[in-house]
């Protein structure tokens, strides 16, 4: 079959892991012998046509207002601006079409959008093919994508103008997609609490790690605590640091990779502490070294993390994690088993949850040991198997 991936962005240009992700689909899928291509924006706003691997990338001159490569936040009138510019972009809607036409693709499958605007769940409805998406943010219920408020609170509940936004989103939507896809039951209940997708068929695909797990053995002279993600708020990162630093222990060492809009503050909390060390943005093909050097991650978020990258992939390194319970991570850290749970943003219970978990090496080496097992070695294989039967079911 031919099939084409739509991601707001793709590799080189990396935001999260939605980007990795629709890579290795891609990847993937070309080499069981399908044929694929990808469309784009485009980090210069030129149009591009050029080839990854054997597999042809359209990248899209959007016309944005701002871009979203860059690092810095976007603020006053030209955030919402862009927002309401994002909402139906018709230039965009034809490009695709038109692309879409050309290479007679039999199914599309969608991933993040923004930056493409609402007008891309609209480019498949006159040209019976059918349409996927795959959530990877909840860009159709909340504006910031990640129900978190500007005060870093969760948001249990729409004010008005997300309500309004909301609404706005599913005309827009208009039952144009044929299967939801989702990584986490959390987040398909999400959209169907909201309103959405209750007439479509939806299926949670876990995504998947195209390596072995690595059985790489760990050193506890000093146990090391692992941080790997964003440096914002919303992340739980100063949650992490206040737990760690009212833990009285000389041998445990916390490392916190990665960068964001929130990584000064941070390091000021962070400064009196001689056992915190920050490592800033490290390349994927380097973060392995980290993942080995760990006892343990912490993934200590506040907001309703969908299906994090860095789970699986500590796994695959034989390294515990210790979790938010908030979103789609219980789905993935069995509590006492590979790993641990704690309330978000609670810094007593985080507290105590490490200090109980580090107090023996026996401990640490049954979490280890369950942590190897807990992906299958051909993960990879899995989701796209079970992609390709429910592209197949569509076509048919």
């Amino acid at each position: 079959m031919k099939i084409c991936y739509i991601s707001n962005m793709y590799p080189p240009a990396i935001l999260g892991g939605a980007e990795i992700i629709v890579q290795k689909m891609a990847q993937a899928m070309k080499k069981r012998g399908h044929e694929v291509i990808i469309i784009t924006t485009s980090p210069d706003n030129q149009q591009h046509i050029i080839d990854d691997d054997k597999i042809k990338v359209y990248q899209l001159n959007t016309t944005r207002l701002y871009q979203p490569y860059q690092q810095t936040q976007v603020s006053g009138i030209k955030k919402p601006l862009w927002h309401l510019f994002d909402l139906w972009n018709n230039k965009t809607k034809k490009e695709v079409i038109k692309i879409l036409r050309k290479e007679d693709v039999d199914i599309v499958h969608l991933n993040n959008y923004k930056g493409l605007s609402m007008a891309i769940f609209d480019v498949t409805s006159n040209l019976n093919i059918p349409l996927v998406f795959e959530s990877h943010d909840f860009s159709l219920i909340c504006p910031r994508a990640n129900l978190i408020r500007a005060n870093n609170t969760l948001c249990k509940k729409p004010n008005f103008i997300c309500s309004q936004y909301i609404n706005i989103q599913k005309k827009l939507l208009d039952d144009n997609v044929d299967l939801l896809i989702a990584p986490s039951n959390f987040m398909i209940n999400k959209y169907h609490e909201n309103g959405f997708f209750n007439n479509t068929k939806s299926v949670k695909i876990p995504l998947a790690i195209d390596k072995k797990t690595q059985h790489h053995p760990k050193d506890y002279t000093t146990i090391d605590i692992m941080y790997i993600g964003s440096m914002g708020k919303h992340k739980g990162v100063d949650t992490l640091i206040n737990a760690f630093k009212q833990i009285p222990d000389d041998n445990i060492h916390l490392h916190l990779v990665g960068k964001g809009y929130d990584l000064d503050e941070f390091k000021m909390m962070a400064k009196d502490d001689e056992r915190i060390t920050f490592h800033g943005y490290v390349d994927n093909d380097k973060i392995s070294e980290f993942y080995n050097m760990a006892n343990l991650i912490v993934v200590p978020s506040i907001c309703y993390d969908n299906s994090p990258m860095v789970i699986y992939e500590s796994f695959t390194h034989s390294t515990p994690v210790i979790g938010s319970n908030i979103g789609g991570i219980p789905e993935l850290i069995d509590d006492n088993v590979n790993g641990r749970l704690f309330n978000p943003g609670d810094v007593n219970d985080l507290k105590n949850v490490l200090e109980d978990t580090i107090k023996d090496t026996k401990i640490l080496q049954t979490l280890e040991d369950n942590a190897s097992h807990t992906l299958s070695d051909n993960s990879m294989d899995i989701m796209i198997k079970k992609l390709e039967d429910e592209y197949e079911k569509l076509i048919k």
